[in-house]
């Protein structure tokens, strides 16, 4: 849905900008169909390269997650080193029951975040990883 909403907004300002503005009016009409080709063939291949690419597992010990298509990225969070388990729902993932778990620890590259959960999903992850960390001692090091 964000690909398409990505593709159909710039597709519907040259389209109308093809119906207002006559002597441009063929540049602009296919420029708005090939962008509305391109953002359709996208939208059909990238979700499925998407779900091939990311990966991720909780264990008892940490939380694993795998990124990228090109540059592929394994990160690892060791349960004493959380800090925040949060779920976030924007508009798009309420539409389609979806969540997004965010798991925040003291590397300095960021926090974690599993995208695309179902939402009940989401929250019994978010619940499974609290009680984990609460259970978990604090690094000594």
């Amino acid at each position: 849905m964000r690909l398409l909403i990505a593709t159909a907004v710039p597709v519907a300002v040259l389209a109308v900008l093809g119906a207002l503005v006559g002597p441009a009016r063929t540049w602009l009409l296919a420029a708005a169909g090939g962008l509305a080709a391109l953002g359709l063939g996208c939208t059909a291949f990238l979700p499925a390269w998407w779900f091939r690419v990311h990966r991720w597992e909780v264990t008892e010990e940490a939380v694993y997650v795998r990124t990228g298509a090109l540059w592929q990225e394994w990160r690892i969070a060791p349960m004493s080193r959380i800090q925040t388990v949060d779920t976030v729902r924007g508009p798009l993932e309420q539409a389609f029951r979806l969540a997004t778990v965010t798991v925040t620890t003291a590397s300095s590259k960021g926090a974690i975040r599993v995208e695309g959960l179902d939402h009940e999903l989401a929250a019994a992850l978010a619940e499974r990883l609290t009680a984990i960390t609460r259970a978990t001692p604090g690094d000594a090091t």
